[in-house]
Parts: C-alpha cells; structure tokens; sequence
C-alpha cells in the first residue's frame, strides 16, 4: 500500500502537494531525515513554502495557508513588514557583516535597555541556545555554585545542559550525547512545583540559577499556577540563586516589556531571540549590571577576576541588528501585542465554539498569543480552567496524545488551508485577520470531520 492509501486524509494532503513530495525525496538524500529542525519533520512529506506575506504564506504547489507557524514564534508582525524588509534592504547595500563594532548594535542594545526590565546590561548572541547557555555560564560563575535547576518540559534550545527533560528523560538521565557529568550538575524539578523548589533549596546549597519559561512549558502548553513566579523570585533571592528568565519566544509577546513586564517579575537575567531579532537570526541575554560585567574586559581586570569568555562571528550581524531596531521601533507601543493577543483570545473561543458543536471533549487554550490544542486522550471532563489551574497532568498536556491522531489532524488542518505546530498548537501576529479566523475554525471544523469518518476520534 503507498503511503498516500493509508488514510483518506493522508490521500488527499499528497493529492494536493505533488511538488513537496518530490522535494522531499531530494531531500532525504542529503538531510537527515530530510529536514533541518526536528519540528518540520512530517509523514508523508512537509510543505515546502515558497513565499509569504501578512499572515499567509503559499507553497510551491500553489496552497495558500492562513500561518500559525510564524516563524516559530519569531513574526510578531507577520511576514514580511514593510518597515522591517525596507530596513534590512538599506542594509544590504551598506554591508552586511564589518567585523567590527557599528551604530546599529548600540540603538539596538539601547532599545532592549529600554523595553526588557532587567536589561541594566545586554549582550547579543546568533540564537536562543546560545543566549541560554551563556546565561547558565554567568549563573556557575557569579555564584561559584555548579547546579543548575530546571523544569520538566521547558525548553531552552538544543545545548547540552537542557537536553533532556523536555520530551523524554523526565528522570534527568542523559539524553543521547550528553556527557552523565552534565546532565549530574542539573536538578529537574516538576513544572510549577514551588514545594519541589523549596526542597531542593532546603537540602542543598549549591544550586547557582533556576532557568524556565515564565509563561509556562512550550509557551504556556503547560501553564504555571498562579502566583509562582513571585514565590520563585522570592525563594532564589533568599538562596542568592541567579533567576532566569528564559523569553525567546514571551520577550516582546506578552507586553513590550515581556512576560516580567506584564507580571511586574524582574529577573536576574533574560534570554531573548526570535522577535528581538526582527525574525533574522540573532539572540540576546540581558541582566544585571553585575552579572553581565563577568564579560566586561575592563571590569574584570579592575576587579582582578578572570573573564567569562564569550565570543561569536555573527554576535550583532548589521543585517539582523537593522531587522531587530526596526521591529522593536514598531512593538514599542504595545500595540502589535495588544492586537495579537486580542485574536488569539478570539481563535480559542472559536475553536472551542467548533468542539461544543461537533460534541468533542477536547479543549483549546492558551495565554497571550498562543494556543493550544488537548486532544484528551482519556476523553475525561476537563475546562481550560482545569488546564491553567494545573489540575491536568502536566506529561497528559506535553505528550499524552496519540502520534497518529496528532499527525492526521495536522495534515487534515494542512489540506483545509492552516499551518500550526504539531503538538497541535501556534501563534499569532498582530497581522492576523477575522478572515483569517472564519477560515481556521472552518478549518478545524472540516478536519474534525474527516478524522470522524476515518474512526480516529
């Protein structure tokens, strides 16, 4: 049996994307997997998109398709914005790497000074990892402690310290790769769990930062209980503990100011990506003045301490500085999220609005301008109230769904003309439409229906 046989749904997504296999079948020939990130990775194929514009991008068969993907988080003002593609363009007839300091890195570092509130410091990386694992580096040496806490299913990039822990090894073994004596210097405590927190402090004084997301795993997938970030803050300022804030996808998303912004949370350090970079590779971290002087060269040879060493070819690219000034100009009022959060609010409305109709137990969710899809898979009662209370269990909202149900519903979703992530679940922008909207919950609708017909729900 070919694969397009297996399902109706299955037949009718490789009807519609011919040319995506064909690109496919190159691309296994030299890709792993035939892909370059693990989330793009699709049966029978993926799409290879062609162009995009404001919310929809087209793919090389001609399918256009209203985008939850955006960029991975990355497009807060959906694609291509002409201030920004106007800014990057100028750029490129100027230069577009010097090898040496220019003006665009300081108004850039200015802008984040001015937005992030704990930004008395910033430095620029080339990408969200990068920016996590030299915030866990400052952490070990400002503290001189070697431990670094973490949360089961946060994710902070592919380094090797946060590796494990986020779709398996919940248990803190070593993911394939990583050294044991790496993943013995992390502590992993359940999402959410200040008590868990409390006792790890309790009973050991050599913890340096406590790193998470603090909208909550996979950008609030698995929210945090109310009032957490404050007792956490609270508790790493009694054990002199760095406090990391990890928003490369929450800085710029949930207030110009980020999630500490909108939660009036200040952390020692922040991690940024995606959006401070205009949606151009590039990361950032941000911090206190005394924590980031540990890669001030004139500081440490005053202080008579040695350096953290931290370097990178394409730290403040001029290409991504322009894309990063010109977006943080446009966020700046609040607006953009104000706008993307305000649809993204309607769109769990509208899909939850489909599932009372087609009479399915499952639940769309989220905060800001993400959603989330529960699949249920025990078919229990559950509101999202239940969800962002924490009453469901946090390994059901990460990875309780069945892969075949999930990658069905996706290439349904793909046929009616929306892309989201798989876990199911996107973000928005503030580009999006209410004919974006009236498209994704018919969408939804549509797919719903052909997984009925099909036995799979």
């Amino acid at each position: 049996m070919s694969v397009a046989a297996d399902s109706l749904v299955v037949a009718e997504y490789c009807r519609r994307t011919p040319k995506s296999a064909a690109l496919y079948r190159r691309a296994v020939k030299c890709l792993p997997s035939g892909v370059v990130h693990d989330a793009r990775f699709l049966r029978p194929h993926p799409i290879y998109v062609e162009r995009a514009a404001a919310s929809r991008k087209w793919d090389v068969d001609g399918n256009e398709y209203v985008d939850y993907i955006g960029g991975h988080g990355a497009l807060l003002l959906g694609h291509n914005p002409p201030q920004v593609v106007e800014a990057v363009r100028r750029q490129l007839t100027r230069g577009t790497h010097f090898g040496a300091c220019h003006e665009l890195e300081v108004e850039w570092a200015e802008l984040v000074q001015r937005l992030i509130p704990s930004a008395e410091r910033v430095r620029f990386t080339a990408s969200g990892t990068e920016s996590t694992l030299l915030a866990m580096r400052l952490a070990r040496a400002f503290t001189g402690k070697t431990k670094l806490m973490r949360f089961v299913c946060h994710f902070h990039g592919w380094q090797d310290h946060v590796a494990f822990g986020v779709s398996n090894h919940h248990d803190g073994t070593p993911a394939t790769g990583v050294l044991a004596e790496v993943a013995e210097n992390v502590v992993l405590c359940p999402p959410g769990d200040i008590d868990a927190v409390r006792e790890v402090f309790a009973n050991r004084d050599d913890v340096a930062g406590v790193i998470l997301e603090p909208t909550g795993a996979s950008w609030g997938q698995v929210p945090l209980p109310e009032g957490f970030l404050a007792e956490l803050r609270e508790v790493t300022q009694d054990h002199d503990a760095v406090l990391i804030f990890d928003e490369v996808i929450s800085a710029f998303r949930c207030s110009p100011g980020g999630a500490q912004g909108f939660y009036s949370i200040t952390p020692d350090l922040t991690t940024m990506a995606k959006i401070v970079a205009g949606g151009f590779p590039g990361g950032a971290i941000a911090g206190r003045k005394e924590l980031l002087d540990l890669i001030d060269l004139e500081q440490c040879a005053a202080d008579e301490r040695e350096k953290v060493i931290h370097t990178g070819t394409f730290n403040a690219n001029s290409i991504s500085a322009a894309a990063g000034v010109a977006t943080l100009r446009i966020i700046a009022d609040g607006q953009p999220c104000q706008k993307a959060n305000d649809y993204a609010a309607r769109l769990r409305d509208a899909l939850n609005r489909v599932l009372r109709e087609e009479k399915l137990n499952w639940v769309a969710y989220g905060t800001f301008s993400g959603f989330h899809i529960f699949t249920n898979p025990d078919n229990e009662t559950v509101t999202v109230d239940d969800i962002q209370s924490g009453k469901v269990d946090y390994l059901k909202l990460k990875g309780g769904a069945r892969r075949e149900l999930l990658r069905k519903f996706r290439l349904g979703m793909l046929s009616n003309g929306v892309d989201l992530f798989g876990w199911p679940g996107g973000v928005t922008s503030s580009v999006h439409t209410e004919e974006d909207l009236q498209q994704t919950a018919d969408a939804f609708a549509a797919t719903i229906g052909m997984l009925k017909s099909e036995g799979e729900i």
